[in-house]
């Protein structure tokens, strides 16, 4: 199953007709949040049009510079995995959106724990995850990366991810985690057998492609790659 991989798009439309080829070629989209450019909430609904007319088959998440209540507008367009867990192909989603409280201007900055609580859903259920309690067929999409990956590096010495998603992903590990939020830490990295994977800002031209492919029942990603256009 191919995805195309993308984040922060910030209310810049017009890049998203630069990827008509990508995606074509996608099987679903991954979009890990910032619909809306940073304090202009009012330009989250283009975009989420704009994004809506690209593709049937979309995962999404809310940023940091998204209003809370704009998830009624994913909900709508049944493309939101927050705090909910969604099955495509042999694959599960589940996502969190907003980031971890910073500076408080922007409108969906949540503690860690709010955070985490979107996946509390994939905590108590047992069916899909193994004996072990590992998800191999779960992919997770937060806005807010782990911590201390190449994905929440700002600079060499400032890692701005959460320390206790970072533990969830150590405990259940997913086959992948698709974020976003930190625009310098674009990069593919693992935290045990889980890819994760910041394509970076979309608004820069930023974006991921992923494979994922199912071998006697054991899901792998087979290829992952940071592009850009």
């Amino acid at each position: 199953m191919k995805f195309l991989v993308i984040s922060d798009l910030h209310g810049n439309t017009d890049i998203l007709d630069k990827l008509d080829s990508e995606f074509a070629a996608a099987d679903a989209v991954l979009f890990a949040g910032d619909f809306a450019e940073c304090f202009k909430t009012e330009t989250g609904k283009p975009a989420l049009e704009a994004l809506c007319r690209r593709h049937d088959t979309i995962y999404a998440v809310l940023g940091n510079c998204d209003e809370p209540s704009f998830i009624d507008e994913l909900e709508e367009n049944d493309i939101s995995v927050e705090n909910t867990i969604l099955f495509h192909g042999g694959l599960a989603f589940a996502g969190s959106g907003g980031g971890s409280k910073f500076t408080g201007k922007t409108p969906n900055e949540r503690t860690e724990e709010d955070l985490l609580s979107d996946f509390s859903i994939v905590e108590s259920s047992t069916e899909e995850a193994s004996e072990d309690g590992k998800w191999n067929n779960l992919i997770v999409i937060s806005h807010n990366p782990p911590k201390d990956t190449k994905c929440d590096a700002v600079n060499p010495e400032l890692h701005a991810g959460s320390a206790l998603f970072r533990k969830f992903i150590e405990e259940k590990q997913p086959l992948a985690v698709i974020t976003g939020h930190i625009h310098e830490g674009r990069a593919i990295d693992k935290i045990g057998n889980t890819a994760v994977i910041n394509p970076g800002a979309l608004q820069e031209g930023n974006y991921a492609v992923m494979e994922a492919v199912c071998s006697d029942g054991e899901w792998k990603i087979t290829s992952s790659e940071l592009k850009k256009i």
